[in-house]
């Protein structure tokens, strides 16, 4: 898992060390394994929030664990043109190259440790697929989508993209360097992340070294959520096993620990997480694929405007991309 990394660590700022007297450790609530299923044109993904109540999840709405997958030539898939109204999509590339485009004109490339974070809000069409050198080629491929829900009066905002590149993430250690901590968007510690937000929301990668623990600070408003990339660990304080595509909700507190496991399998040597949390909007929430609203006439009126095309046309050109240039 390339996404961002440093040589060494310790030259990072570090969490600091957390008052065990004084600290709620959040307790977890559930942990639950994602089935596996296919999206797009065939690629396989985990869906990671299955089986959660969306209470546990609110801002949040959907997570799919995309590969990880080594494609033989010809074999690299994604998605035919479709359209989103009502949310943000949170793309976060790990292994691979992805290309997306959307009818307002707009386009580009993420790879190794890049989030694009789009917002559809009066809505769109999109697609995301890897570019034609890939497919030639086959390689590995892993990443996420997560799905944010807008608060009802963001729902109709113009659509915009944040291409967060990850060198841009904010980096940061444990006191003992056993960690390292990515804060793509949200604060941890201080520490900033640079995806703008339209709720309090906070997301961070974390990887752990075999045997290492966390002890992180989390804002008591928040929920948390935690999914395992790859790697066996334990999360809590009371050391609830976890492993490769399971999720561990979490009760209230304002801190969580979670743990690496001394012996890992060679193909996933570290424990690697995807941390969120936010600030619950607790809005109605309707949703019929990939619209969602507040009320089954939203809904409707959206169907509707996507029939009509206001949503926009697919284009008949595709747009240049970043890696355009960019041949093996």
């Amino acid at each position: 898992m390339p996404a961002i990394t440093v040589d060494d660590v310790l030259v990072l700022p570090r969490l600091p060390r957390i008052d065990e007297d004084a600290t709620a450790f959040r307790p977890v609530r559930r942990v639950v394994t994602a089935p596996s299923g296919f999206e797009g044109e065939g690629f396989p993904v985990r869906r990671a929030f299955s089986g959660v109540p969306t209470h546990e999840l609110d801002p949040f709405l959907h997570l799919d664990q995309m590969g990880e997958v080594e494609y033989a030539p010809g074999e690299p898939k994604g998605t035919a043109w479709h359209p989103h109204r009502g949310f943000e999509t949170v793309t976060y590339i790990i292994d691979g190259i992805f290309d997306h485009q959307d009818s307002h004109g707009g386009g580009g490339t993420i790879t190794n440790g890049d989030t694009q974070w789009m917002t559809a809000g009066s809505g769109l069409l999109h697609i995301e697929a890897p570019p034609e050198h890939l497919v030639v080629s086959g390689g590995l491929f892993h990443g996420l989508q997560l799905w944010v829900n807008l608060p009802r009066v963001a729902k109709l905002s113009p659509p915009r993209y944040q291409d967060i590149r990850g060198r841009e993430a904010a980096l940061l250690t444990t006191a003992d360097g056993g960690a390292l901590l990515r804060v793509i968007a949200g604060e941890v510690a201080g520490h900033r992340g640079p995806g703008s937000t339209h709720t309090p929301i906070t997301i961070t990668h974390v990887t752990v070294q075999p045997g290492a623990e966390v002890s992180m600070p989390w804002r008591p408003d928040f929920n948390a959520l935690v999914y395992v990339l790859g790697g066996r660990g334990t999360v809590g304080t009371d050391r609830r096993p976890v492993r490769t595509g399971q999720l561990a909700t979490h009760g209230p507190g304002d801190a969580l620990r979670f743990a690496a496991d001394a012996r890992q399998e060679s193909r996933t040597p570290t424990l690697d997480l995807y941390v969120m949390g936010g600030q619950p909007i607790r809005e109605p929430v309707a949703q019929y694929g990939p619209f969602v609203m507040n009320t089954r006439a939203e809904l409707v009126q959206a169907f509707e405007d996507y029939q009509a095309g206001r949503l926009g046309v697919v284009p008949t050109e595709r747009v240049p991309h970043a890696g355009d240039d960019h041949r093996p």
